[in-house]
């Protein structure tokens, strides 16, 4: 069997279990060979595949995402590293950057609530080589994730990583005053009917926020006044259906509210100045 015939056993595999099963499986076999996906797709078809593509298989047909069977994500252009200990960054949530990019100055300073991988922070910061930033989260796992990707990208001497919990009390006291904040925080309802692959293996500290996915944004907007300075913005994601409760939220703490769609035409991102 040739790479190409195992890749296209695996994608009839996979069908059952993914959207994009041909993507998947090319993907995995990259990954078996060591190489990159194009390189693959020009070098190795009619090579012999390697031993180990077949366990990635069966990790993808129970539903496991490839990005945790990788190791890698890929946000905004660049290539981040991803454990089970954060959520998987998402082309959706590139809206929130474009945002992010359309308003910030050539250089200030920002702050990423809830982290994770770093995404947010580190894709501003690759796209402005005069800010400096700041991500928290209350994962240890994810700022070691975060801090790393950091160093990867040659960014850790404009970034800083702290594990804190913006329910504690003086979580931030120490940080400082931002320009702009960006979040991606949980909102997921807490009985939301969600995909295998989001549900059984991403954090749900990073998905869950209470009955109508609101807590994150209800704890989180009325400290933004201690955050940012006079005229600064922060951006946050929503889930699709949140943006006028969440304008709410945002209006009564003070603040005027921007709506941005992603490419889909849902609502995604709200900034809030």
């Amino acid at each position: 069997m040739t790479v190409s015939e195992a890749i296209r056993a695996a994608a009839e595999r996979l069908a059952a279990a993914s959207d994009t099963a041909r993507l998947d499986a090319e993907l995995l076999m990259a990954h078996a060979l060591g190489v990159s996906r194009s390189e693959m797709l020009l070098r190795a078809m009619q090579s012999p595949p390697p031993a180990g593509f077949a366990a990635l298989v069966d990790r993808r047909a129970e539903h496991e995402p490839v990005a945790y069977i990788t190791g890698l994500a890929e946000f905004f252009g660049l290539e981040l590293t991803v454990t089970p200990g954060t959520l998987i960054p998402r082309g959706d949530s590139e809206t929130l950057i474009a945002a992010a990019l359309e308003v910030a100055g050539a250089a200030g300073r920002a702050l990423d609530l809830g982290t994770g991988s770093g995404a947010l922070l580190l894709a501003l910061l690759a796209n402005r080589a005069g800010w400096q930033g700041v991500g928290v989260d209350a994962s240890a796992a994810a700022m070691a994730v975060a801090e790393g990707n950091a160093d990867a990208l040659g960014l850790a001497n404009r970034s800083a990583w702290h594990q804190r919990d913006w329910l504690a009390d003086g979580w931030a006291d120490d940080l400082g005053t931002f320009d702009l904040v960006v979040c991606n925080p949980p909102y997921v309802e807490a009985d939301a009917a969600l995909d295998r692959q989001v549900r059984d293996y991403e954090p749900a500290s990073a998905l869950f926020a209470g009955p109508q996915g609101l807590d994150d944004y209800r704890a989180l907007i009325p400290q933004l006044g201690k955050l940012i300075v006079p005229g600064g913005i922060a951006i946050f994601e929503i889930g699709a259906g949140q943006a006028e409760a969440v304008s709410a939220i945002a209006a009564t703490a003070g603040f005027a509210v921007e709506l941005r769609r992603d490419l889909a035409g849902r609502p995604r991102a709200l900034i809030l100045r």
